[in-house]
């Protein structure tokens, strides 16, 4: 089994993701130039992460379904809930105690479940 080095999503529409991205979020932009991806660091620069303009026809389809990222967070995930909150993000749900931590998932622009996990100690 290898590590998975990175991943991207393709989203309808890139500036929107962006902002929702950096915004509402926090993701920072890496800086790495690419007129068709946003590539992103997070978590002190930990995240291989992207998002992309679409490989081929996407219209019609419904994005987000079989993909949920996982993100380790800083800080506590009540915290981090109640940022959320203030932006209006989208929340999937409560706060839920895994064997991993605690997560909270929310929902992008296109559909794409992400989850933030404050990993046990």
């Amino acid at each position: 089994m290898r590590k998975l080095e990175f991943i991207s999503l393709q989203v309808r529409d890139l500036e929107v993701s962006k902002d929702f991205y950096t915004e509402k979020l926090g993701f920072e932009l890496a800086g790495i130039p690419n007129p068709d991806a946003y590539v992103f660091k997070y978590n002190k620069g930990e995240a291989s992460f992207a998002i992309r303009k679409p490989i081929g026809n996407i219209d019609g389809k419904e994005l987000g379904i079989g993909v949920s990222p996982w993100f380790a967070i800083d800080g506590t995930i009540e915290e981090f809930q109640k940022g959320l909150t203030e932006k209006e993000v989208l929340i999937l749900g409560t706060i839920n105690n895994t064997p991993f931590g605690k997560t909270l998932m929310v929902k992008d622009p296109d559909g794409y479940v992400l989850t933030f996990l404050q990993l046990n100690n």
